[in-house]
């Protein structure tokens, strides 16, 4: 009776530290799942915040100015972004203080965005203000060379409306008798000079007075023929034949020129151009047979 009594009691006690033991593991097992859970939201929240902090970090990437101190400053928050990254891996900072950080430099990089978007319409402006600028500085430049190819069309006009002009020229051979009168004549032989008679026209803008009228007489192998009264022009490149001084009054003026030739000339055919210093007013030609 006493060995069945021990028996029962022994196993009443072992059921009930079973079912002790038993409920102790069902709450250790209860523990660990919720530890387990527990791990696997921080690791998914750790992840996203790096995930977070990396696209923060793009967006400084993409942050584009030519301003020294934006650019010096930009470069400190993304050393900021790299040391929150390394921190939140190691897990040596708190999510909670990470997330803080990260909106933080996230307010900065907003207002950067706003600062660059408003610099870069400032340079539109200003590149736009520049081509208007640059474009009126090229109108005015065109219009000044404009008015310079004028002025010089204008003088170049005045000037040539100051030449003399020589018309109804003729040119005859003159012998000279032994009593001093003149006779024409087309006999090389008996031409002792040439007279080369003209009309100045009419011209108001020419400056009246003293003209100096030169007659430059060719032969039919170009060459100028010196006379009596040869010389240069004013520019000593021009050789001329004759010479005379005329007084002009701006009106219609009859006047000849005289050549005494060096020596005998030949038959041919002579041009003769009438000058205005270098300048050709006019021009005829003589025959000698």
């Amino acid at each position: 009776m006493d060995s069945q009594r021990i028996l029962i009691i022994t196993s009443t006690a072992l059921a009930l530290a079973c079912a002790v033991l038993g409920y102790q593991l069902y709450e250790r097992n209860g523990d660990v799942e919720q530890g387990e859970s527990d791990l696997a939201a921080l690791s998914l929240e750790k992840e996203h915040v790096l995930f977070d902090l990396e696209k923060l970090r793009f967006s400084y990437d993409t942050l584009d100015t030519e301003n020294a101190l934006m650019i010096a400053e930009i470069a400190d928050q993304r050393a900021q972004i790299d040391g929150l990254v390394q921190q939140v891996r190691n897990g040596n900072w708190s999510l909670s203080r990470a997330k803080k950080e990260a909106e933080s430099l996230r307010m900065i990089m907003k207002g950067y965005v706003v600062t660059i978007d408003s610099l870069n319409q400032l340079n539109l402006a200003l590149i736009d203000e520049n081509d208007q600028m640059r474009a009126r500085v090229e109108e005015i430049q065109e219009r000044n060379a404009n008015l310079v190819t004028r002025q010089q069309n204008m003088e170049e006009i005045i000037s040539t409306g100051q030449t003399l002009q020589a018309s109804e020229s003729s040119a005859s051979g003159i012998r000279i008798l032994s009593n001093g009168k003149q006779r024409e004549t087309n006999r090389s032989a008996r031409t002792d000079m040439v007279r080369v008679c003209f009309t100045l026209l009419e011209n108001q803008i020419a400056p009246s007075g003293n003209k100096l009228l030169h007659l430059q007489v060719t032969t039919e192998t170009g060459e100028v023929l010196p006379g009596n009264q040869s010389e240069t022009t004013s520019d000593d490149a021009v050789l001329v034949s004759a010479s005379r001084q005329l007084d002009y009054a701006n009106e219609r003026l009859e006047a000849c020129v005289f050549f005494m030739p060096l020596a005998p000339l030949p038959e041919g055919i002579y041009t003769i151009a009438i000058l205005e210093d270098t300048t050709k007013i006019g021009e005829t030609q003589l025959v000698l047979y």
